[in-house]
């Protein structure tokens, strides 16, 4: 009977690690798809080659970025939202999302921000707080300290954030 155990203890950490996988792997999709469909295939742009790197860094296989690339022609219209709020402490935040249902995907980002005690901000509230390259990374311009127990609820805020499908990155300006 130990062996059985043994193997449902490996199963169970599979399961885990091949659901977040699939997770990181269908954002890397979304966003070759949009970079893809932006450039019209031309796998020289600059938008496309970062975001294959991107998603060559995070271990996607060559034939699904392929793929995607081929899917971009014949899906449906996939936009870059981005939205502005307020954490804890008070430190600004740009949440990135991609999404083909702009009210699904600002829906399902307030609720997981009033469900933190937050709610989201206007647009220009926050992105003051940042400098935006070309290359789309957000930087910080001025930081702000934030104690152990608000660095806390923000670590858990972002992580809850990430999880959601539309949702591909969140920018803050915490310590």
């Amino acid at each position: 009977m130990s062996g059985h155990n043994k193997w449902s203890k490996i199963k169970h950490k599979k399961e885990k690690t091949d659901s977040q996988k699939s997770k990181i792997f269908g954002k890397m999709i979304k966003l070759i798809t949009v970079e893809a469909k932006k450039s019209g295939g031309n796998v020289s742009s600059l938008g496309l080659k970062s975001a294959i790197e991107k998603a060559k860094s995070m271990n996607v296989p060559n034939d699904n970025i392929e793929r995607a690339i081929k899917k971009s022609s014949e899906s449906g219209d996939m936009e870059m939202i981005i939205y502005e709020a307020y954490g804890p402490g008070g430190c600004a935040m740009v949440i990135e999302a991609l999404t083909d249902s702009k009210n699904r995907a600002n829906q399902e980002i307030k609720t997981i921000l009033a469900k933190h005690g937050f709610a989201m901000a206007g647009v220009g509230a926050a992105s003051w707080a940042f400098s935006h390259s070309p290359g789309g990374e957000w930087t910080p311009t001025s930081t702000i300290p934030l104690s152990d127990e608000d660095g806390e609820k923000l670590g858990n805020l972002i992580e809850e954030l990430e999880e959601s499908d539309e949702v591909q990155d969140v920018h803050t300006n915490a310590e």
